[in-house]
């Protein structure tokens, strides 16, 4: 299925220098301010207390939250748990208050606002654990940029592999560079959404190198440039659709899905944005200028020309 037919190749490699230019500015921009401001950390990452509260009916989210900041804490997280009677509060940790205190004040206010909330129980997660969880995450992160790399190596040939992960990585620093900017709250499911728009964005460069090794093998006349080109066009109908699909849904979670999805649907929307941008512009010119050939692909393939009145000759889908 596709939307539209194009038959003359768009010439992107020829602005691949543009394009590029601005990636560059966008990441250097982000990493400027992952040094000067820091990412914001959630409980899971500094340490905190966890409190889990019941209620007797479904309870009301919002009414808790407000009820909380009366106490005047920020950067507290609340969330359903197990069902919806039952709520999950994270609380950071206060100089000079020990948990119980700070436990005890939250059920005092909870309890005002609501005489069925009940606490069940409560828990300290120290910093230790907290630095146990970002080595972990950064562990998980290294791990997924080795097998994409390791994949596309051996699936394609490893300039494509560097390219891909320099666009991959671009995705991930310039989602830490917004969170770090805007002081959004990172937390444990914006890392996992990190690490779906990595996946997410090897995706999409995975059928743009499909389809330049296929190019490859019918139009021998052609240059690296008119390869990438056509196989860029050729692709964008796909494009459309499956990003346009997934954005629409993970739009819908930002809008619609409360507080608890809120910065989880926030990372997955700004990674598969700039995940578009970096697979079709970005990788597919560094493979370029990387000096990706017919003879890296096809390796004692067949010698056949392309044939002019072929009608499969087009940039069609």
């Amino acid at each position: 299925m596709e939307f539209f037919k194009i038959h003359r190749d768009i010439p992107f490699m020829r602005h691949a220098i543009i394009f590029n230019v601005v990636s560059l500015i966008t990441f250097l921009a982000a990493v400027f301010f992952l040094f000067s401001r820091g990412l914001h950390l959630s409980v899971e990452f500094t340490g905190g207390t966890l409190l889990e509260v019941t209620y007797s009916h479904p309870a009301d989210l919002n009414g808790v939250r407000n009820a909380v900041a009366k106490l005047g804490l920020n950067d507290v997280q609340v969330q359903n748990f197990g069902s919806a009677r039952d709520v999950l509060i994270r609380l950071p940790v206060q100089k000079g208050v020990s948990s119980a205190q700070q436990s005890n004040q939250v059920m005092a206010t909870l309890q005002v606002a609501d005489a069925s909330a009940a606490m069940r129980r409560t828990e300290f997660v120290g910093p230790q654990v907290g630095d146990e969880l970002a080595t972990d995450g950064l562990k998980a992160l290294a791990s997924v940029v080795i097998g994409i790399m390791l994949y596309l190596a051996m699936r394609f040939e490893w300039k494509f592999a560097v390219a891909a992960i320099i666009a991959n990585m671009h995705d991930v620093v310039i989602i830490l560079g917004f969170f770090a900017f805007f002081q959004w709250e990172f937390s444990l499911p914006v890392l996992a959404a990190v690490l779906a728009v990595l996946g997410y964005s090897v995706n999409e460069s995975v059928v743009i190198f499909d389809r330049i090794r296929e190019n490859f093998r019918r139009y021998r006349k052609m240059n690296t440039m008119q390869i990438i080109d056509s196989a860029i066009t050729s692709t964008i109908s796909r494009t459309i659709i499956t990003h346009g699909c997934t954005q629409m849904m993970v739009l819908s979670m930002l809008l619609f899905g409360g507080a608890t999805l809120h910065y989880f649907a926030l990372a997955l929307t700004i990674g598969i944005l700039f995940g578009i941008y970096s697979s079709v512009f970005v990788a597919a010119a560094i493979a370029m200028w990387l000096g990706i050939k017919r003879e890296d692909l096809i390796k004692g393939g067949s010698k056949k020309e392309e044939d002019p009145n072929d009608a499969n000759a087009g940039a069609t889908v």
